[in-house]
């Protein structure tokens, strides 16, 4: 289904206008506030600086205060309960800014601040922990790009939306009325949002802040994986806070623009965050594939050199409006780069949100969403401080993306090396993407947690690798040991964990090692996958299956998931040719291949010959 589709849905339509709603609220008040407190109240210099660094400060504070009571509440009541809470008390918020509009009071106006910084940490666990609730597995990353597109959109249109509002005279009643008249839509709309059960309803809520701070930030860092797509979603936060807090003074002093080139910076970013969100779906084939992180993080780094390499100097002009700015040579390079830099940004956020969502059980996502959002409030603050010391110790602006560019490759290859399924996956989905069209059907019988037995003919030395990109969740592959040592492959193969067997007469060693590695994959409630022919096939057709898979059920029981590929013979992967070491392009570039899934099977009395039969019948004619 394509995820646009979803928008039609009411299952995610009302709550996707309510969330987007929220953050044009949220950014139509602090422009409105900036313009108001920065132009029109007369205030000296100093004053408007004590303004500007107080106001990030109270926003973030919520964070560290609330974020654990908040991922409690999102899990011990029903979401859809809470959201229209979270609407009454923007209402409120909003009325209270209208106030301050009216009475041109910093002091309410930054009261409001706070409290739209406590909104926002009451909504960011229900916001991201109730997709998986509402969203099929296969429709997940659709719905995180489209959440992604749609916030990043919302910000920016409100951002000008509430500058403009205030921009007249008597723009208090004008700013007024938006705010309001915003909070109160999302207030209807979250009435359409259909009844989500709690999904720990017995859950007990723990007072303290503190404690139960500690407490979630355990819970995030429980899982390796998870913990580290937590450090990856803040380590984003850390970039796009540098990046775009300086985007203000970048535009004046070394683009050259006013306003409106402003407000096109803003608008080429956000709208890059967009396209590369909503892209994610296409590019990963409706699962979560964390292959595209990587990806990301090299486009990060590189279109932050490139901005830097286009733009360093001051240039000979000021006061450009944004299409006088375009007209000028070079700067175009400028929009292009900045507009890239948002897409691989968009790469590199959607698939983080989506493995956190994916992996994390889901009584305790809302509570590690928590974690999350305590984790980013420390990367944005340390992004202010590093962004501050930077430009304090004689870095200009463009030195600073520069820097910050660099440090994207330096943190991102540690996140990479502390979690090699990253890079594993990258490398997987990019050689089967550029060899392979791969069409599957039947994945949803693919347990999501648990140990299961996949068990699939082999026709090539790409098998294995096909079925890593098809499957979102991590797969122990048993393989024999010649081919685990294929040059190149080997990496991929090492990094994912497989399991080299051989033959009882060629190793017998390796041959127990490898049982008893299956067992403790198995006992730990992992996927593994086994080719039970025991070897490619030389002829293209099925040969029957060994008995070495019962000997792996005798001594632990698990569902066994029968898997087919076709397509696969034709391939110059395959052994229909043995002059293999030939180089040559492959036969069939861009091959249409399929990966079918049949009905889970009862490890406990399915045979060998039972198992090799559901595997023919979804295998067909075709090989």
């Amino acid at each position: 289904m394509n995820q646009f589709r979803l928008l039609a849905k009411r299952r995610f339509a009302p709550f996707f206008l309510v969330q987007a709603l929220a953050a044009f609220n949220d950014n139509a008040f602090r422009n409105a506030t900036v313009v108001l407190v920065g132009f029109q109240l007369g205030l000296s210099t100093s004053r408007i600086g004590f303004y500007s660094n107080l106001a990030p400060a109270l926003f973030i504070l919520p964070f560290f205060l609330f974020s654990a009571s908040a991922g409690q509440l999102a899990e011990k009541y029903g979401k859809h309960i809470l959201i229209r809470w979270v609407k009454v008390f923007e209402i409120a918020a909003m009325c209270i800014a209208a106030w301050g509009f009216h009475a041109k009071s910093p002091v309410l106006l930054f009261t409001v601040l706070f409290l739209m910084g406590l909104h926002s940490t009451l909504f960011g666990p229900i916001k991201y922990a109730i997709l998986p609730q509402v969203l099929e597995p296969d429709e997940l990353v659709g719905g995180n790009g489209l959440v992604e597109t749609g916030t990043s959109i919302a910000i920016l249109v409100g951002m000008i939306a509430g500058g403009a509002a205030m921009a007249p005279r008597f723009g208090w009643m004008a700013a007024a009325a938006l705010v309001v008249g915003v909070a109160l839509l999302g207030f209807a709309a979250s009435f359409a949002i259909p009844r989500v059960a709690s999904v720990a309803p017995d859950l007990k809520f723990n007072w303290n802040p503190v404690t139960e701070s500690w407490r979630v930030l355990a819970l995030t860092g429980k899982q390796r994986a998870v913990f580290n797509a937590v450090l990856g979603i803040s380590w984003f936060w850390f970039f796009g806070g540098v990046v775009t807090a300086q985007l203000p003074n970048y535009t004046r002093l070394y683009l050259g623009g006013g306003a409106s080139v402003e407000i096109m910076v803003l608008a080429l970013f956000s709208i890059g965050v967009g396209i590369g969100s909503l892209l994610c779906e296409r590019l990963s084939g409706h699962k979560v594939e964390i292959g595209l992180v990587p990806l990301g993080a090299f486009g990060m780094t590189l279109f932050g050199v490139l901005l830097y390499c286009a733009r360093h100097a001051a240039p000979g002009y000021a006061g450009l409006d944004w299409m006088d700015f375009l007209r000028v040579p070079g700067n175009g390079w400028v929009a292009l780069d900045l507009t890239l830099l948002g897409l691989f940004a968009g790469f590199f956020i959607v698939p983080l949100f989506a493995l956190v969502q994916s992996r994390t059980p889901g009584d305790e996502l809302s509570r590690v969403i928590a974690g999350n959002n305590i984790i980013n409030a420390v990367f944005l603050v340390a992004a202010a401080v590093f962004a501050f010391g930077l430009l304090a110790a004689g870095l200009t602006i463009p030195q600073l993306f520069l820097v910050t560019a660099l440090l994207n490759a330096a943190v991102a290859l540690w996140i990479f090396l502390l979690v090699p399924e990253f890079l594993v996956r990258f490398a997987d989905w990019l050689l089967i993407s550029v060899l392979y069209r791969v069409r599957a059907s039947g994945l949803e019988r693919v347990p999501e947690e648990g140990p299961a037995l996949l068990v699939c003919n082999h026709v090539s030395y790409m098998d294995a690798l096909i079925i890593m990109r098809s499957i979102r969740r991590p797969v122990r592959f048993v393989m024999y040991y010649k081919i685990f040592r294929v040059p190149l492959l080997s990496l991929v193969f090492r990094a994912a964990k497989a399991i080299p067997i051989a033959g009882a007469k060629e190793d017998p060693e390796l041959m127990v090692r490898a049982f008893d590695a299956i067992d403790a994959a198995l006992s730990d409630g992992e996927l593994v996958c086994i080719f039970p022919e025991g070897g490619l096939s030389p002829d293209g057709e099925i040969a029957p299956f060994r008995h070495g898979i019962e000997k792996v059920l005798a001594r632990r029981s698990a569902t066994v998931i029968p898997m087919a590929l076709r397509g696969l013979w034709q391939g110059m992967w395959s052994r229909r040719d043995s002059r293999l070491r030939r180089a040559r392009l492959p036969r069939r570039f861009r091959a249409r291949i399929e990966l079918a899934v049949g009905a889970p099977m009862d490890g406990a009395t399915s045979s060998a010959a039972q198992m090799e039969k559901a595997v023919r019948e979804l295998r067909g004619a075709e090989a």
